[in-house]
């Protein structure tokens, strides 16, 4: 099972999904991507930044692009900065998802 965030970015409008639960899973990726398989998601580009201990994979989708970042503590952030709508799309199918248990947050934490 994977917790999560739906909540803003620090210090901004724009909204991302923050999986702090289950994220260090080895199968975490593959959960991920089959829990919103009817997007067709395909990865256009992986970064490995490794100076951040962190891995960045872009990807199209039916609802357009976003990106999922992964790193070495168990944190994972789905972004989609010019894509809010399907970051909305996203969320909706995670909450939908036995693998997904959403936990509600307060945005005011995040100003």
């Amino acid at each position: 099972m994977y917790q999560y965030y739906f909540r803003p970015a620090y210090k901004s409008e724009e909204l991302l999904i923050d999986i702090f639960g289950g994220a260090e899973n080895e199968n975490f990726i593959s959960d991920f991507l089959n829990a919103i398989a009817v997007l067709n998601p395909t990865m256009t580009d992986i970064l490995d930044l490794w100076m951040n201990d962190e891995v960045l994979m872009s990807f199209d989708s039916e609802i357009g692009s976003f990106t999922l970042s992964k790193d070495i503590w168990g944190l994972a952030f789905i972004t989609a900065e010019h894509n809010q709508k399907g970051l909305l799309k996203i969320n909706s199918i995670l909450e939908n998802s036995e693998m997904f248990t959403k936990v509600e947050v307060d945005f005011e934490r995040y100003k």
